[in-house]
């Protein structure tokens, strides 16, 4: 507090006014930006267990082809089954 009246006297209330309310705008965008960081790292939670949930139905929906490729003899489609990775088969047959 002491600072403040030094402030205050070497060059008057405008500037000792200024540097009060820069601090005050300085708390309240401190609070606004903690709160949107909140929010996008709850957002970003749900994001990576939505696309775990994307990879997981897929890799079901795969196995799903396989087993009824396998029951009605049908060949499966392994260039599909690779991609469905994100490799290429690396296969040489």
């Amino acid at each position: 507090m002491e600072l403040f009246f030094d402030i205050l006297v070497k060059f008057g209330l405008p500037v000792a006014a200024s540097i009060v309310m820069g601090f005050f705008i300085f708390l309240i965008i401190k609070y606004i930006l903690e709160s949107v960081v909140g929010q996008v790292q709850g957002m970003h939670g749900i994001i990576m267990s939505l696309e775990n949930r994307v990879k997981n139905m897929n890799n079901d929906m795969i196995k799903l082809d396989i087993q009824i490729s396998d029951a009605l003899n049908l060949r499966q489609d392994e260039e599909r089954i690779s991609r469905a990775d994100g490799k290429e088969d690396a296969r040489r047959d």
